[in-house]
């Protein structure tokens, strides 16, 4: 096999475990009974460090959307409806993808946290804020209100979103030192 069919198919194989994490975070769960906090905004970042193609972010959103639509149609009582203020929760994933472009090719732990970190917090407000205003869940809410409702959801969001980074990085190291540790060692 060729390198350029090696590398082609590693992307598949990547682009099929970030939409496996998905299905196993994401909402009320199509795979499991087990609720394990919510992936998404993390799984964006990743994408973007490693499959950095718009086709790869397209297929990625469209199966996100595709899951919210499948757990709506089994589950009407999940927290995520379909309306204006999902427009939001796009928004986001397009940032953190655009930020996990940003920090693709670093070596950096302190860059990708710090990028990580904002990121995070940048798409917490964007989601957070056009759920508030544009759902309709709140029908006569302020913009003043808007930004003081929600804020009790950050330390959630922030925790699960970078404990996800925090675990690819992990593992990502690992495989690298593995790799170049068994690379050295061969020469």
């Amino acid at each position: 096999m060729s390198f350029i069919a090696y590398f082609k198919n590693t992307r598949i194989y990547l682009f099929t475990f970030l939409i496996f994490l998905m299905l196993l975070t994401r909402g009320d769960h199509l795979l499991s009974s087990i609720s394990l906090p919510d992936a998404s905004f993390a799984i964006f970042l990743i994408g973007g460090m490693l499959l950095k193609k718009p086709k790869w972010f397209i297929s990625l959103l469209t199966f996100s959307f595709v899951i919210d639509i499948a757990t709506l149609s089994m589950n009407n009582t999940y927290q995520i409806p379909i309306n204006l203020g999902y427009l939001g929760l796009l928004a986001s994933y397009v940032i953190m993808w655009f930020f996990g472009l940003r920090i693709a090719n670093t070596n950096s732990f302190l860059k990708f946290a710090v990028f990580g970190v904002i990121a995070t917090l940048i798409t917490f407000v964007i989601s957070t804020q056009t759920y508030n205003l544009l759902s309709g869940a709140f029908p006569d809410i302020t913009i003043k209100e808007s930004i003081q409702t929600g804020w009790e959801y950050l330390p959630q969001s922030f925790i699960y979103t970078t404990s996800y980074l925090l675990a690819y990085w992990g593992i990502q190291s690992l495989f690298k030192g593995r790799f170049v540790s068994h690379k050295a060692s061969v020469l």
